[in-house]
């Protein structure tokens, strides 16, 4: 059984930084494109970063580009994603996601079969 459990969300200061972490289990992690979407308030599910398999070619949504970082470790299963220069539109539920096929980098919403229930990340003074 596919499981996908992130963490590390938090309260941050505009400017901030913050690390989320997304474990994961029930599949050959390495083998697939794992993405990062958002939910703002009031907004729809937003594509925010994906990483390949091999963790050589990152994707960034134009909002996050610069400021977040997408990583992996596939020793440890674990998918990462660094925020930085944080601001109020960050503010969002942050879900890690897994690629539908071992073949597909999705940079979308889209052609994602699993995703983790999320953790909360508050940017406020």
């Amino acid at each position: 059984e596919v499981q996908l459990t992130e963490s590390g969300g938090g309260l941050v200061h505009p400017g901030g930084s913050l690390r989320l972490s997304c474990t994961a289990s029930g599949f050959t992690f390495g083998d697939y494109a794992m993405i990062w979407t958002r939910h703002r308030p009031g907004r729809g599910l937003e594509w925010v970063a994906t990483l390949n398999g091999a963790a050589t070619t990152p994707y960034y949504a134009d909002s996050v580009k610069g400021r977040f970082t997408i990583s992996r470790d596939n020793a440890k299963n674990t998918l990462y994603l660094d925020l930085s220069n944080v601001n109020a539109e960050d503010t969002a539920m942050y879900y890690c996601a897994k690629a539908t096929y071992y073949y597909l980098v999705p940079t979308t919403t889209r052609d994602q079969d699993y995703r983790g229930q999320g953790t909360l990340v508050t940017v406020a003074s």
